[in-house]
């Protein structure tokens, strides 16, 4: 992966963070796509010396227009786009009689349709290099939860839009898959409005419904992450993996 330039976004926490963390630590040029400065001003911070660039960038993926300026300005500064991870996501809890349209619109907005454009702007520079696109989906795109009515839907997508794009882009040489992580400590359930206290409970539950007995960590998920953008994957295309603890496997409970 060394001096390889890889775009993350959500890099601000969570599956994010650590992916972009990691990919620099292998000596690639990572640009981390974010929407809190000091988080990823830590994120760069924490990085041994000898690690690749980490390159900063602002951005919003709900404005077209930021990822037109983020794609311009990667390529302004390094030439060329060999990796893509979609990480970037959000969640909030409702059914198909109190979920609103506006929480419905952000959903998607940010865990879909962000994803569409994104890959959409970087391909013709993912092409010159034969590079790939690894996306962040979620058990939740696999199996139906309640109360995650719009949450579901928007993964759900994602898998068939890993495996449409894959099929697409095979003839450039561009592979295209998705990681489907079970439930994983990260902050991503309490910034879409869970207390604390309902979370470590959901935590804590979440040792009975995952068969191997815990839940998940951002640095797991991201090696799966790693190893499919690596040459090490090259015959993976169109692939949506399982990494859940088994949480798949398992009925509604």
């Amino acid at each position: 992966m060394k001096d390889k330039v890889v775009i993350v976004t959500g890099a601000s926490s969570g599956i994010g963070k650590a992916t972009a963390a990691l990919f620099a630590r292998n000596g690639a040029k990572v640009i981390a796509v974010g929407r809190k400065q000091g988080e990823l001003d830590d994120l760069r911070a924490s990085l041994p010396a000898k690690a690749g660039e980490m390159k900063i960038q602002l951005a919003d993926v709900r404005e077209h227009s930021q990822i037109d300026r983020m794609v311009a300005e990667t390529v302004d500064a390094f030439g060329h786009i060999d990796v893509l991870v979609n990480a970037a996501g959000i969640i909030k809890g409702g059914s198909i009689e109190d979920t609103t349209l506006d929480d419905w619109d952000k959903m998607m907005t940010v865990n879909l349709r962000s994803v569409f454009y994104l890959t959409q702007k970087c391909v013709p520079h993912i092409t010159e290099q034969t590079g790939n696109i690894v996306n962040i989906s979620s058990v939740a795109g696999t199996r139906a939860f309640p109360n995650l009515l719009a949450y579901c839907v928007s993964k759900a997508a994602i898998d068939q839009f890993t495996r449409c794009t894959a099929l697409e882009l095979a003839a450039k040489g561009i592979r295209v898959n998705a990681v489907n992580p079970g439930v994983v400590v990260t902050n991503l359930h309490s910034r879409g409005g869970m207390e604390d206290e309902a979370y470590a409970a959901f935590i804590e539950r979440s040792k009975e419904t995952h068969p191997l007995g815990r839940p998940g960590t951002a640095d797991e998920i991201a090696e799966l992450i790693y190893f499919l953008a690596s040459d090490k994957a090259g015959w993976i295309t169109g692939a949506t993996y399982a990494i859940d603890g088994g949480r798949a496997l398992t009925c509604a409970r």
